[in-house]
């Protein structure tokens, strides 16, 4: 759902390229700044291969996109489009918490994909990014042709209920230190930090030490958009999208779709299954060995799942 609030494993251009009249396949690598609703945003084109550019959707809300990084080998394929969303990275961070909602995202979105004149897009979706992205498709978007979301959270009542699961396989006294300090309001404590990390080096990330791009990543994370959207922490969910569920909707997705998780996701494949189920003819695949950032941890075999969906015109079918 969320990149958390991580903590690190030892320690608690201007303009555009392109206007919208101009047609994806002239896509040039090169970043800049995009005047969306509420603000600029920083976007970044990587490649030049000749097929439909890929626009990849960070997660958070609030975390920019420099931890996935690792999709950049696809531009051999295809140009592929980063951008960090409004509220964190190297775009515009207004304090009007007003502009901080899934419809504001959404919308924001599609001003970003008029701008870069992505006629037709692949759109990739990671965590937060899985619920901007289906949200946006729930809009019937024209011109898009695939849709690939990673370590899904599309119901965060179910995300909750899986995180509280895998919770009580951390030792007794790591939850102990959880349940405590959240329960007294305390969750900034270098304590309650520390117990957390437990959770992350199984679930989140198991690299150990955490890479140059997760480091920028944190620096660069948006705390008010955090905060206000999701709330003090991974098992405290109290900010606006505690509610969010679309599992109703996902029927109404008639694009070819993937579903990636890790073997060890806090996205748990069992839900990723679920998920897949709903949606007509989509596919699932889980890389061994990884977490909730299986492209930092297994970048090879992770671009190679997402290269041959990409690639084949039924959609992996």
């Amino acid at each position: 759902m969320r990149l958390a609030r991580w903590i690190t494993p030892g320690a608690v251009g201007l303009g555009l390229f392109m206007t919208s009249a101009c047609a994806s396949k002239t896509l040039t690598p090169g970043e800049g700044y995009i005047p969306v609703t509420g603000g600029k945003v920083w976007y970044r084109i990587v490649g030049t291969g000749q097929g439909t550019p890929l626009l990849v959707l960070h997660g958070g809300p609030g975390y920019p996109s420099y931890y996935l990084n690792p999709l950049a080998a696809l531009g051999t394929d295809r140009p592929v489009v980063f951008y960090d969303q409004l509220g964190c990275g190297r775009s515009d961070q207004p304090a009007d918490t007003s502009l901080y909602t899934v419809e504001g995202f959404v919308q924001r979105l599609g001003e970003v994909r008029k701008a870069l004149g992505l006629d037709k897009v692949d759109i990739y979706g990671h965590s937060w990014g899985s619920m901007l992205a289906v949200s946006y498709m729930l809009t019937q978007p024209k011109g898009v042709e695939k849709l690939i979301l990673a370590g899904p959270a599309l119901s965060v009542p179910r995300w909750s209920h899986d995180a509280d699961s895998l919770l009580t396989t951390l030792p007794d006294s790591i939850q102990a230190v959880i349940h405590e300090n959240e329960a007294a309001g305390t969750t900034d404590s270098p304590a309650y930090q520390n117990a957390v990390m437990a959770f992350y080096a199984k679930y989140v990330c198991r690299m150990d030490p955490w890479s140059a791009d997760l480091d920028s990543t944190l620096q660069g994370m948006g705390e008010l958009v955090y905060s206000y959207m999701e709330g003090p922490s991974e098992f405290t969910i109290t900010g606006t999208l505690k509610s969010f569920d679309v599992t109703k909707d996902l029927g109404r997705i008639h694009v070819p779709t993937l579903f990636i998780v890790g073997q060890h996701d806090e996205a748990v494949p069992s839900t990723a299954a679920y998920y897949q189920s709903l949606v007509p003819g989509a596919k699932l695949v889980v890389i061994p060995g990884a977490s909730h950032l299986a492209m930092q941890e297994k970048p090879e075999e992770y671009n190679a799942a997402l290269r041959s969906f990409l690639a084949d015109p039924a959609g992996g079918e």
